[in-house]
């Protein structure tokens, strides 16, 4: 074994000599080298698709090409003139594996210790004409190479460079944990994720809202067919509703997680019926197309006794073992296969237990069945993933951990926006290490999933580079991913006035905006009182408002989706900045009324189980020095 892995590690070294950024992908991907030549595609693109490539893969490819503004025939063969786009499974010996073959490509890849690993090939025939193959260790590694394709087609059509990609994932399962306190996302922004998470190669969404009264207080009841506009509004979903999520998540190869939250009955000897329950409501739930479930019992104490300890390790075991006799047995159909069970246990983080009581707590997870998913978010609750918390909770549990990510969360910082870098967001985040920093090689974890804001939209941002650490730890660069996730979030036309607005949407005011008023504050002590560059800057920040609010009455339906949720935010800072322009202009402008003005407020619920309350929160953008100024400049006789 360490002769193979030694030669794998010469042969990536020897690689990396050759290896080149050639095309600007994201998830970074792990190895690209250029090919001699550049392609065109045809007009018309010939998909063929091997036997192992489910239909979904096929209908993303026809998807991707089509929104290329690409005419598309699915055949069974190549077709000489046209670009062919082969899709096949590794040694399957079918059409794309031999192109791989034919093409002398290395298939080291695919012996890695990785995940979604496959090999995606564009060259260019005699004429020039662009042919592509992507072959993975299965369909849903072929997938992945379809968001690659994706990204180099936006470079265009014609005179694009010949590459071979040698792409896998470091960590197997990647996206997010509906897990905060707050209002739970419409369905159109999850879908709308879905679809995001599609194209930065994204493969899981764990639902287990807390403010969702039928994940909690009404767990063991089915959804409602029905539902009023007030519920609607703070987030309740109907059992078409779910459907609906269910089947964008099964088209964009999102491995929806349903979670139950029984509280402290999984934990109650007593408590004869709650795996009944469990089973019944799990059985509703896979009518409504939920293909995998998580119990959490987080939040409701730590359990001090052995025996309620190894009560809930049982209850785990038992649950994974009805739900494979009842979905997983040998004459199933693949569609209504359930996959494992995940699990979020009362000590998740093991910070709040002595060592003692951490092992024995993991400890009796241990006999839980080994492919059963148990969450940790570390050493504390707001813990980066590093492989020190890892190692400790894996030395008990005696099996690699999954790892609840609270991050860009804000249902402890309600008023605030974390849109920026991942470091910056560190910092703005309250309960994060300000220093902590993402390793280059996470190991022991199967599974990095985090839980976002209550602005599901504004999510994208930290969620782009999330996608991107995951995939490929080594890569990871802080300021380059940001950068690129702007384009991602919000596409060509707004992203240049989200770079210029993201820094004061964000609770603490830039240092650059404090250092302006500064210098202005100082030029008039010293007699030379020049306010152009603060103003210019006021007013550049404005006009990014200004472009940013045409969001609102987009034909995009993401972007309307990501005003909705920048709103309160945005136009508050966009009538500070006019205030503040106004009066140094000398207008005398109305004065705002900026603590009760509904524009500037949102809505959110607190709290789990018989304890959701419904609460009316105002944005709060640069919030550190941009009020008290504005309250200066109204304080001054004259302006100078």
């Amino acid at each position: 074994m360490k002769k193979t892995l030694i030669l794998i590690i010469a042969l990536f070294i020897s690689l990396n000599i050759q290896a080149h950024n050639i095309y600007s992908i994201y998830p970074v991907p792990q190895e690209q080298y250029e090919v001699d030549g550049k392609a065109a595609f045809s007009q018309q693109v010939n998909v063929v698709a091997e036997v192992g490539v489910d239909t979904i893969t096929v209908n993303r490819a026809k998807q991707i090409l089509s929104e290329s503004g690409l005419d598309v025939i699915v055949s069974n063969s190549v077709q000489k003139g046209k670009t062919n786009l082969l899709l096949g499974i590794n040694n399957s010996k079918g059409v794309a594996d031999k192109r791989i073959s034919a093409l002398k490509l290395d298939r080291t890849v695919f012996t890695l210790p990785k995940y979604d690993r496959h090999i995606l090939s564009l060259v260019a025939d005699k004429k020039g004409v662009a042919q592509i193959t992507i072959v993975g260790e299965n369909t849903d590694a072929v997938f992945c190479g379809l968001a690659s394709l994706e990204q180099i087609l936006d470079c265009g059509k014609s005179e694009l460079k010949c590459v071979t990609i040698y792409d896998f994932a470091d960590i197997k399962n990647r996206g997010i944990i509906e897990g905060y306190y707050g209002v739970p996302y419409t369905a159109e922004v999850t879908k709308d994720l879905f679809r995001f998470m599609a194209r930065y190669k994204m493969n899981t969404y764990m639902y287990g809202a807390k403010s969702d009264s039928y994940h909690s207080l009404y767990w063991s009841e089915p959804y409602p067919t029905s539902i009023t506009e007030e519920q609607l509004r703070i987030g309740y979903l109907s059992q078409d509703m779910m459907k609906d999520i269910t089947a964008t998540a099964q088209m964009t190869k999102i491995n929806f997680i349903w979670a139950i939250h029984p509280g402290k009955a999984f934990a109650d000897p007593e408590n004869k019926e709650v795996l009944d329950k469990i089973m019944t409501k799990f059985d509703s739930m896979h009518g409504l197309g939920v293909r995998q479930f998580g119990v959490f019992v987080d939040d409701v104490g730590v359990p001090s006794e052995t025996e309620i300890m190894n009560l809930c390790a049982n209850n785990v075991t038992e649950l994974q073992h009805r739900i494979d006799d009842r979905w997983n047995k040998g004459n199933a159909a693949p569609a209504d296969t359930v996959k494992p069970l995940h699990y979020v246990p009362q000590l998740y983080a093991y910070s709040w237990a002595t060592p003692e009581k951490t092992r024995i707590f993991f400890e009796s997870l241990k006999s839980t069945p080994e492919k059963t998913h148990i969450y940790i978010t570390g050493r504390n609750v707001w813990s980066v993933p590093n492989n020190e918390d890892i190692a400790v909770i894996k030395t008990h549990l005696g099996r690699d951990i999954s790892w609840w990510w609270n991050y860009p969360c804000n249902d402890e910082d309600h008023t605030k926006l974390f849109i920026m870098d991942t470091y910056t967001n560190f910092i703005d985040e309250s309960h994060i290490d300000n220093l902590a920093r993402l390793e280059t090689n996470i190991a022991g974890a199967n599974s990095i999933i985090v839980n976002p804001m209550q602005q599901g939209a504004l999510s994208k941002i930290a969620l782009f580079s999330v996608a991107d650490y995951t995939w490929n730890n080594a890569a990871f660069n802080n300021q380059r991913s940001w950068e690129n996730a702007l384009f991602a979030a919000v596409g060509e036309k707004y992203a240049p006035a989200l770079r210029i607005a993201a820094p004061f949407l964000r609770y603490y005011d830039t240092d650059a905006l404090d250092y302006l008023i500064m210098r202005y504050k100082l030029s008039i002590k010293r007699g030379k009182p020049n306010h152009e560059a603060l103003l210019n800057k006021l007013k550049e920040v404005n006009a990014a408002c200004g472009t940013l609010k045409q969001m609102k009455v987009s034909d995009n339906a993401s972007d309307t989706l990501f005003y909705n949720d920048i709103s309160p935010w945005l136009l508050k800072l966009d009538a500070m900045t006019a205030e503040a322009i106004a009066l140094f202009e000398g207008k005398n402008p109305p004065v705002i009324d900026y603590e009760n003005n509904t524009d500037f407020q949102f809505n959110i619920l607190g709290g789990m189980g018989k304890h959701i309350s419904l609460k009316v929160k105002k944005a709060e953008p640069s919030a550190e020095c941009l009020p008290e100024f504005i309250k200066w400049l109204r304080e001054q006789d004259t302006i100078p």
